[in-house]
């Protein structure tokens, strides 16, 4: 298993003398449900004559080639994941490696997948980061970019779709009962082994085309699984493509770079979407069988253009290695951002980004694991670990900042250099600064130290000194920084000032500064007033903030009268992060929440705010006030569904946050009329996902059994039905349904990545908490065995997802620090999960001692 983990150095030492040219992929998936045939001829250059090795994870190999001799006994020469190459030639050379591979059922590499529905096939690849070698050999490197011509066999009635635009199935032919049919796919662009993509199943939805800035009409595809197909928005998802690629091609300067663009949704997937180049992979969850929230409609635009950006950034100009991993994600995040904004119905967006994706930043910032921007990726399981809120989010952040001091104008200019230079190669972050240098003349080097090669977030707060009648007549920006983190940064921010004025709040002041150092002076601000200060009005900087002790009054009493939706939202996330350090009780914020919720407009927002509520009515309430405070919220909640406009957004938020949040026999009887029909809110259909939602929270209660469960299945024998069955029994109060639950998940590996989540999403559900302390003693000894036997995906999800955060405390901090003591010399990858799960513990329990009277 130790050669899996290629190294940066390795992967250096062979890009020194490589250099690919093509690969020619012949697979046939007709061989059985469990493994496919792969054969893979690949031609190189060498400027050296020496031995080296291809990446494959695969069942065996039977034949190895090299420049037209077949080597003796192949099998010797492949260790499970690496094939080992003799001498070879200086200049051209050719290997051919033909061998089984593996089906997967973790998200990774090819993933099969069978619809209970219909009983119909399902594939798909996922190679980010380093799973291409699951389906064909190669040098799985991001800078060792190739042509890739694939050649598939596979049942004649499928759709097969990769990077270059799908031809007419050949040599249809009648075999072992079955049609089958082949595609030959024309080579693609220059890309990296791990944008190769391959989507095969009968997959459905609908068609058009984008006509690009260069005239060429860039067709497109929007599919899903066959029995998901009616509920497929096509026209949507490619008016918002659309959107993406005009607003790109005009920032960008650079036309379309691909032949078409098809965009799947694929079952039992791991992350939110994969840039593949033509031919992108989302998450099933954006297919909408029932009625959501616009907060995941927005999010599901803005994954569209997430991905869409990466055309450019990361796919046409790839990283040279993954420690520009930040750099591939964070543009893309900043980009799409820019174009929700600004080219969609989005408006709004950076609102969202304040709250969402810097929240996310913010909070992964302080954790123990956290890292510079500019992650230092040593090897494989150090990339695997780092698709983070540093990579994504704070990058994003900081790139918004590099906009604004280089000035926006500069920052394009030097990216469309950037682009012209670099098409169809790959790159490091110097060469990025480099163009930015030239074109906005500013020297980027103390900037990428401060930002990009330290980590940690600074924190600034407000030094006001005021006389009788409230007028300033000192205001200061005093900085500080964590001690493990102590780098103070420069921030160009304004400062906002707000009266009270007719029942409103409006701005009255602004100031726009740079603040450096220990304490900066704000003397524009002298002689001034006003009730609420707010640092970083704008949101232009990273960085936390403070209130004053009259703001934060002032914002505890109308913040739903600050009419300005950004202002608002940084007040917000101003108060939450003084709740994580301890400095605004729990028990205050969720009244902040529950008297100025239904002053917001933003979907995203209100849910959120709503996600906030149940953590400050759970897991941040004192001990003995969680069980009241969570049955409060969950009463509050359920009469702002009452009382909210029907069938609207909100209230489809409320009765979905009342679900989850139920805990009393009132409750349990509101959900019961709920999914029997005996209570019924004004334009609102409980729908099928709302209905299992309804199901999950009557199982935490005891409110329905297993039988009860079977009958909801029965009506909805989904995929999407059985991941919320899966939930709901394990959600049921019971030790023998939380036995089963850790059973299926923990000792026995048959279910797949999402059927796994599904299972520990229920077993956690619990009012309880006494059903789930045994399992403390057992989760630390079974870890280290699940890290070493499961999947990167699997284990990180086992052991990521059964940690003891609902029911820890001083127990679980203990048990932590005598894991962590005893396994010293345990993979990186879960060490980190156990210390940011120490640390999640460690932060709520200072959080509850903020909260007690």
């Amino acid at each position: 298993m130790a050669s899996e983990n290629l190294t940066r150095d390795e992967a250096r030492s062979r890009a020194s003398f490589l250099s690919t040219d093509t690969y020619d992929i012949r697979l046939d998936l007709t061989t059985g449900e469990r493994t496919f045939r792969t054969e893979t001829t690949l031609r190189f250059s060498s400027t050296a004559a020496q031995e080296t090795f291809l990446d494959l994870i695969a069942e065996e190999v039977a034949e190895i080639e090299l420049n037209g001799e077949l080597l003796e006994d192949p099998a010797s020469r492949f260790d499970g994941a690496r094939v080992h190459l003799p001498a070879l030639v200086e200049g051209e050379n050719v290997v051919r490696v033909l061998a089984t591979g593996r089906y997967m059922n973790t998200g990774e590499g090819l993933h099969r997948f069978v619809d209970p529905v219909d009983d119909e096939v399902y594939l798909y690849t996922q190679f980010e980061v380093s799973d291409a070698r699951r389906m064909f050999a190669c040098f799985e490197q991001p800078d060792l970019k190739a042509t890739f011509a694939l050649t598939v066999t596979a049942p004649a009635h499928w759709r097969v779709i990769s990077n270059a635009p799908t031809p007419a199935p050949q040599d249809a032919r009648h075999e072992a009962g079955a049609d089958v049919a082949t595609w030959a796919f024309e080579p693609t662009e220059r890309i990296s082994t791990y944008l190769v993509a391959l989507i095969a199943g009968n997959y459905q939805g609908g068609t058009g085309s984008v006509t690009a800035r260069d005239g060429r009409e860039i067709p497109m595809g929007v599919f899903a699984r066959a029995s998901l197909a009616e509920h497929v928005d096509a026209q949507n998802v490619i008016d918002v493509t659309k959107a993406g690629i005009d607003f790109y091609e005009e920032a960008f300067d650079q036309d379309f770079p691909f032949r078409k663009y098809d965009q799947v949704f694929v079952p039992e997937y791991n992350m939110g979407a994969m840039e593949n180049p033509g031919a992108v992979t989302y998450v099933e969850a954006y297919v909408f069988r029932s009625d959501v929230s616009d907060a995941i409609r927005e999010r599901r635009d803005l994954t569209i253009l997430h991905e869409l950006a990466h055309m450019w950034f990361g796919d046409l100009v790839t990283m040279r290695w993954w420690d520009d991993l930040w750099l591939n994600e964070s543009f893309a995040e900043y980009a799409s951002t820019l174009a929700s904004a600004e080219a969609t119905r989005w408006s709004d967006s950076w609102t969202t980004f304040a709250l969402s994706e810097k929240g996310w930043a913010y909070q992964q910032d302080q954790l123990p694991s956290t890292h510079p921007v500019v992650a230092d990726m040593v090897d494989l399981e150090a990339v695997e670990t780092n698709f983070d809120g540093i990579t994504y989010a704070k990058g994003a952040s900081v790139l918004r900042q590099l906009v604004a001091y280089v000035g926006r104008e500069e920052f394009f200019s030097g990216v469309r250099a950037y682009f012209a230079k670099h098409a169809w190669g790959n790159t490091e972050l110097t060469d990025l600064l480099a163009e930015l240098e030239a074109t906005s003349g500013r020297d980027l080097t103390r900037w990428a130290q401060l930002w990009l090669q330290r980590a940690g977030v600074t924190t600034l707060r407000p030094v006001i000194e005021r006389d009788a009648d409230g007028t300033v007549t000192r205001f200061a920006i005093a900085q500080s920084a964590p001690e493990e983190h102590p780098t103070l940064r420069p921030h160009r921010l304004q400062v906002g000032g707000f009266r009270l004025q007719d029942g409103a709040l409006e701005r009255t002041e602004s100031v726009e500064l740079d603040v450096d150092g220990e304490l900066t002076e704000v003397p524009a601000l002298v002689g001034t007033r006003a009730d609420l200060w707010l640092l970083n009005d704008g949101d232009l900087a990273y960085t936390k903030v403070r209130l004053d002790e009259q703001s934060l009054a002032v914002a505890m009493e109308h913040l739903r009268d600050l009419d300005d939706a950004l202002a608002r939202t940084l007040l917000w996330s101003a108060a939450w992060d003084m709740v994580r350090d301890g400095e605004l009780p729990s028990r205050r914020y969720q009244q902040l929440v529950l008297a100025n919720l239904t002053g917001e407009d933003s979907s995203s927002v209100v849910r959120t705010l709503l996600q906030q509520l149940e953590t400050v009515a759970g897991p941040y309430a004192a001990p003995d006030q969680r069980a009241l405070r969570t049955e409060q919220a969950a009463t509050a909640v359920w009469e702002l569904a009452l009382a909210a406009a029907d069938g609207s957004d909100a209230q489809l938020q409320f009765v979905e946050t009342f679900a989850r949040l139920a805990r009393s026999e009132e409750h349990r009887h509101t959900l019961e009329g709920l999914l029997g029909g005996s209570i019924t809110l004004p334009g609102r259909t409980i729908d099928t996902d709302l209905r299992w939602k309804l199901v999950i929270a009557l199982a935490v209660l005891g409110g329905i059994d297993a039988a009860g469960i079977d009958e909801q299945l029965a009506a909805d024998d989904t995929q999407s039905g059985r991941k919320h069955a899966l939930t709901a029994r394990a959600a049921l109060p019971t030790e023998v349904a939380k036995a089963k639950a850790w059973r299926r998940t923990v000792e026995k590996d048959t279910l797949a990545n999402e059927s796994i989540t599904a299972v520990i999403q229920g077993f956690r559900r619990v009012t309880d908490e006494t059903l789930l302390t045994p399992y403390r003693q057992r989760y630390f000894e079974a870890i280290s065995r699940v890290w070493q036997e499961r999947s990167h995906e699997i284990a990180t999800r086992i052991v990521g997802g059964y940690f003891p955060h609902s029911y820890g405390g001083q127990g679980v901090l203990d048990a932590a620090d005598a894991w962590l003591a005893d396994a010293e010399e345990a993979p990186f990858g879960l060490r980190r999960i156990i210390v940011e799960g120490r640390d999640t513990v460690a932060r709520q329990e200072r959080v509850r001692a903020a909260d007690l009277p």
